[in-house]
């Protein structure tokens, strides 16, 4: 299979499945438990119809968006995730070049394998940095610096996940970084020669934002233990107003799902957040964002920008998020299959694809620029 044969999300799916070991395979494309939140993020989007008009005049479209004092050529942005080097040996290095060339923001993770400063000189374009809210307080501080010296734009917190998800798959595999895999998860490595010369002939794997906090070799923490010995299930409000205060910027909080939360955002000074349910990898049975979205527009979307992630495969769900009020949306596996599979190739060929696809989408339904995209172009089935 060849890159010029991907012309949506699932041939870019099968391609990085062809390539990836099982295992790693697994850690992108599962979620938590019966993975039922990971099928209803896609599946929402079907109970909503875009109803369109014609006869507009839509000879050009401007599908430019502006979010957290930030202008993206186009509604969509890659959302921060992390350890990408594990899945190619590009990693950022290639989503921030492609996010690049198409004008868009992405986001190096505090689990990214590139360090901030290796990011910002690949692209000066739109970029947050996503961080953890960890028990050693001078840590957090310290981040925040060094991504203000970085010229990071904007902050973005991870909210829903101070402890991990219960992601059966990679258990089953023994996935764990470093590796301790079991039987079954070494023999998928070995049939999967392409994966491995790229690991073994490119420099090691590292994680620059944590690693005076994280040793790879397995003596210090692992991923695993990061998650339940380093971050702070203690986090509050109050810790997250004193963060906002502290960094004087576009601050974002990603993971928030009722209204409740969405307002507290706002009262604490936080200029965006993010709906999302972290792609269905923590809390399983959660809400989709999507049909979270107009409640939380309503509640909030004239005081703070709301963006949306979970489950985005193609322009028409992101043209149902904006009619809904959302000022962009995020992109995750939509990106990591294709960069899995071809590395910034994949990730270019992946976000050109979804361009066309608002474009031509915006077309058909008659509008010329994202903010004639309104609740009256769309009907829910019962």
């Amino acid at each position: 299979m060849r890159l010029t044969d991907c012309y949506n999300f699932h041939d870019f799916r099968r391609m990085a499945k062809r390539r990836l070991p099982g295992p790693i395979f697994d850690y992108i494309d599962g979620a938590a438990d019966d993975e039922v939140t990971y099928r209803r993020n896609t599946a929402a989007f079907e109970n909503c119809d875009l109803v369109p008009d014609v006869l507009k005049g839509v000879a050009e479209v401007d599908m430019s968006v502006t979010v957290m004092g930030q202008k993206l050529a186009m509604p969509v942005y890659c959302s921060p995730t992390a350890l990408q080097r594990l899945f190619h040996h590009q990693g950022e290095r290639a989503v921030a070049a492609a996010a690049a060339k198409h004008g868009t923001m992405f986001g190096v993770s505090s689990l990214g394998t590139i360090s901030l400063e290796e990011a910002r000189q690949i692209s000066d374009g739109p970029q947050v940095y996503q961080f953890y809210f960890h028990k050693d307080r001078g840590l957090n501080h310290e981040m925040m610096a060094r991504a203000k010296t970085a010229g990071v734009q904007a902050m973005m917190l991870t909210v829903d996940s101070i402890t991990g998800g219960n992601r059966e798959r990679d258990k089953r595999t023994g996935f764990a970084i470093p590796f301790k895999l079991n039987l079954a998860g070494m023999m998928q490595f070995a049939i999967k020669p392409s994966w491995a010369i790229g690991w073994m002939t490119h420099e090691a794997f590292r994680l620059p934002q944590l690693e005076n906090h994280v040793k790879m070799d397995g003596g210090a923490l692992s991923i695993s233990r990061y998650f339940t010995e380093m971050l702070d299930p203690s986090m509050s409000w109050t810790d997250v107003a004193e963060m906002v205060q502290a960094w004087g910027g576009q601050f974002c909080l990603k993971g928030i799902m009722s209204v409740e939360d969405a307002k507290r955002a706002v009262e604490i000074g936080c200029t965006g957040i993010v709906l999302s349910n972290h792609g269905g990898r923590q809390l399983d049975g959660s809400r989709s964002a999507f049909d979270q979205l107009a409640e939380i527009v309503d509640a909030v979307g004239d005081r703070i920008d709301v963006m949306m992630d979970g489950g985005v495969q193609r322009g028409t769900h992101v043209l149902k998020a904006l009619s809904l009020g959302a000022k962009a949306v995020g992109l995750g596996r939509y990106y990591l299959f294709p960069l899995a599979a071809a590395g910034q190739p994949g990730v270019e060929r992946a976000l050109e694809t979804i361009r066309t696809e608002i474009e031509r989408d915006m077309k058909l339904m008659g509008c010329t620029s994202v903010d004639q995209l309104t609740r009256r172009n769309l009907r829910f089935r019962s």
